[in-house]
């Protein structure tokens, strides 16, 4: 849809604006048989019959129920019921115009082809005026009609009547005709403003996640020219010198052991390589959420399972309770499964402190399974409706979640899979799964947190 003055149509409002247009009709048409009851009381002259009170209520006041929806014919047979209403000896004058300014108003706030609206309200503006120029000239060629005003003096009586109601009709079907145009105005402008919202809001999300690929690309670039690079030549030297040592390991003074230490080297140098390079596809991944990650996933870090003790002693030291469990048989985990189910861990429980409120608590625990390792923490979180808004997002993935969206990667890139998301019974769920012998990198496969865990 464009946004230029020309072409753009303001959407129809729903049904419940409908029914409002409705009840609003109903009620003027019951105000106007009121008023006109009164009116035939006040001026001594003879009224209408009730049924053609009754009629023209409704013809003038009915079709506004749909004021919105046919502006341009409602507006016309508004007009055409007022003028009648004059010399059916319908006397009301109150509801009558309210009902007119409605629907001469509605032209302009809501007629969809502008130059039709435009055409329609100047004809019913000028035919009014000519009507109420003809009648003021007629009375005038004919004063016998009024006899109760004066017609001596300059300015008259008569003039000055007239004068007063020229003026009040121009008042009066210029506030009508402004006020249209301006509410059609403020519509357009309010949709385009929206518009432009939402476009300024996909660009932002492009710019960010071109930036964060950017970061990442210079990130895998340094650590595959360094870190990689490094790790690559300590395991070459050492099968190197493995190799000599292996040759000449009957010569006096060789011990064995080294060879058996230069071996370890070298496996480990291997393994290495091969998790940095598992690493360093995953940051390279074109992935549509990609975030930049947290600060201490981006260093080298002596961080593992071993140190989930200390994390939690510390987590608990700094005021919230948090319990802390190791279930099944401990098991061999690479150094890089070890760092993310750390650095989960400590986003979690960071998480809780954030966002869980002042009574929440936490509950770690540590699963080894048959070739994998799970590592979950669920929390009792009572935040407030901010805090529940914002863990909502994270949970959504949204690109205010750099934390779980940190997660998600750090379990990607090991071929795991993760949970995040809140329980049926209150609280959060962190849960992941991380397999401890190597697999290919795989996008995060995130799902529902499942109920009552923890």
């Amino acid at each position: 849809m464009s946004s230029s003055a020309d072409d753009w149509v303001r959407p129809r409002p729903g049904r419940a604006g409908y029914r409002r247009d409705a009840v609003v009709a109903a009620a003027l048409v019951v105000a106007a048989l009121a008023s006109a009851e009164l009116y035939v009381h006040a001026v001594d002259r003879a009224a209408a019959p009730w049924w053609g009170t009754l009629i023209w209520a409704v013809a003038i006041a009915g079709p506004l129920a749909l004021r919105r929806r046919w502006p341009e014919p409602v507006a016309l047979v508004v007009a055409a019921t007022f003028v009648i209403g004059q010399y059916a000896s319908v006397w009301e004058v109150l509801f009558s115009n309210i009902c007119l300014f409605l629907a001469l108003y509605s032209v302009g706030a809501w007629g969809r082809n502008r130059m039709l609206a435009k055409v329609v309200r100047i004809v019913i503006v000028v035919g009014m005026l000519f009507w109420l120029v003809g009648a003021f000239v007629f009375q005038a060629i004919y004063p016998e009609l009024v006899p109760d005003v004066s017609h001596d003096g300059f300015p008259s009586q008569f003039l000055a009547i007239g004068l007063i109601s020229i003026i009040t009709n121009l008042l009066y079907f210029g506030a009508a005709y402004f006020f249209g145009n301006s509410a059609w105005t403020a519509a357009r402008q309010r949709e385009v403003l929206e518009q432009r919202t939402l476009e300024l809001e996909r660009e932002r999300e492009v710019s960010s996640r071109q930036a964060v690929a950017l970061e990442r690309v210079r990130i895998a670039r340094e650590l595959h020219d360094v870190v990689a690079h490094h790790v690559s030549v300590m395991g070459v030297q050492a099968g190197a010198a493995r190799r000599v040592l292996a040759k000449n390991e009957g010569a006096a003074g060789t011990d064995p052991r080294v060879v058996e230490s230069l071996s370890v080297i070298e496996s480990n140098a291997r393994e290495a390589v091969d998790e940095l390079h598992r690493m360093l596809g995953a940051l390279r991944q074109g992935d549509d959420a990609l975030t930049p990650a947290d600060d201490a996933s981006r260093s080298a870090s002596t961080r593992g399972i071993a140190q989930l003790d200390e994390l939690v002693d510390e987590v608990r030291a700094s005021g919230l309770p948090v319990s802390f469990s190791a279930i099944g048989e401990p098991q061999a985990v690479p150094a890089v499964v070890g760092l993310n189910v750390y650095r989960i861990a400590q986003e979690a429980l960071t998480n809780v402190r954030k966002h869980g409120g002042p009574r929440a608590t936490a509950d770690v625990r540590l699963r080894y399974l048959d070739g994998v390792v799970e590592i979950e923490v669920s929390d009792s979180g009572v935040g407030g409706a901010s805090a529940g808004a914002v863990r909502s997002a994270e949970s959504a993935g949204s690109t205010t979640g750099l934390g779980h969206i940190g997660m998600r990667e750090r379990v990607a890139a090991v071929g795991g899979e993760i949970e995040i998301g809140s329980k049926p019974r209150g609280g959060f769920l962190v849960r992941a799964r991380l397999p401890v012998t190597p697999s290919p990198v795989a996008p995060p496969a995130v799902t529902p947190a499942a109920g009552g865990a923890g």
